[in-house]
């Protein structure tokens, strides 16, 4: 599998002082509501693992296996949560509908993401659990379709088992491309690579799901419940705030992707997978679309700090409207 990193321009640069820092490569796909690639940076054609950016994909394809959750708990199972305590109440009553506990979570153990929440957890006298694991909603509602479907629900991740069938079949069908390249997600779930572009289709098609439609059903949940799909303290969420009818969805090493209300698909990948600058390039190709809001503004002058004061920024590069016209 060719990444074609190498030929990534740089998208953001990192500065302290009136010195760059450092820099992060990258690629942008842009998608069309027809599902056409309009615009791009980088390389939007070489496969790559969206990481948890499939969870809205997956989600979908939970619905067509039979999945019968919406509203929040359709959007916890397009989640990597924070981990805070509405989250895992969530968890525990989508496992409650079907009679499981927590035990039958085979997510890693690991803390919740956010801050006070994990310091909370801490401070109870718990240590590393499956439920405070960020994809915990995810495997919740892979074990729900399985119990609805009579299929062995500790087999759940079994990529032959029919969730997963169900769950590839929508990836291909959603970025109008064949995944591939099966390998394990951090989770344990199985994760299948996809180009760039068929990423940002993906999203797009589910933003624009018509009412009633497994799309539109997602997409109604993570608009109506952003906060589910993360966190309260989380970039992803100020970006559903700056951009109305947006549904957007992180991954691990820098991917994010977003389908808009008109049907337009937008992914990034950071080419190194530093983190930091995916809120900022993300914000700014927002710009470049025509979206204007102070979070997006924010977002693209975040600080560096030298001994706890702001003495730079992470910014997108000047010419990232212009190369996204070009």
């Amino acid at each position: 599998m060719s990444s074609g990193f190498e030929s990534d321009p740089i998208l953001v640069e990192v500065t302290r002082g009136d010195v760059v820092e450092s820099v992060h490569r990258g690629r942008v796909a842009v998608t069309g509501p027809d599902g056409e690639l309009i615009a791009s940076i980088g390389e939007p054609f070489a496969p790559i693992y969206p990481r948890s950016s499939l969870k809205p994909l997956q989600a979908v394809g939970m619905l067509r296996a039979g999945l019968d959750l919406d509203g929040a708990l359709l959007a916890l199972a397009s989640a990597s949560h924070s981990g805070e305590p509405f989250h895992l109440d969530g968890v525990r009553e989508v496992l409650s509908r079907s009679d499981l506990d927590v035990d039958a979570l085979q997510t890693p153990p690991d803390y919740p993401l956010d801050d006070e929440a994990r310091t909370a957890w801490i401070a109870s006298g718990r240590g590393k659990e499956p439920l405070a694991m960020n994809c915990s909603g995810k495997h919740a509602g892979m074990l729900r379709t399985a119990v609805l479907r009579g299929d062995d629900p500790t087999r759940y991740r079994d990529p032959g088992q029919p969730v997963q069938t169900a769950i590839v079949r929508t990836i291909d069908d959603l970025a109008g491309q064949q995944a591939q390249n099966l390998t394990v997600d951090g989770c344990g779930a199985p994760l299948w690579s996809i180009e760039l572009y068929g990423l940002a289709r993906a999203f797009g098609r589910i933003a624009q799901g018509a009412p009633g439609t497994e799309e539109g059903r997602v997409a109604e949940a993570i608009r109506a419940h952003p906060e589910f799909v993360s966190g309260t303290h989380r970039d992803e969420v100020e970006l559903h705030r700056a951009v109305p009818g947006l549904i957007g969805k992180g991954g691990a090493e820098a991917v994010h992707a977003v389908g808009l209300p008109d049907g337009r698909g937008v992914a990034l990948k950071i080419a190194d997978g530093g983190a930091r600058g995916r809120a900022a390039l993300m914000a700014a190709v927002l710009n470049a679309l025509g979206y204007d809001d102070p979070i997006l503004t924010a977002h693209q002058q975040l600080p560096t700090l030298g001994h706890g004061e702001p003495v730079g920024v992470i910014r997108p590069v000047a010419d990232l409207a212009a190369r996204l016209r070009g």
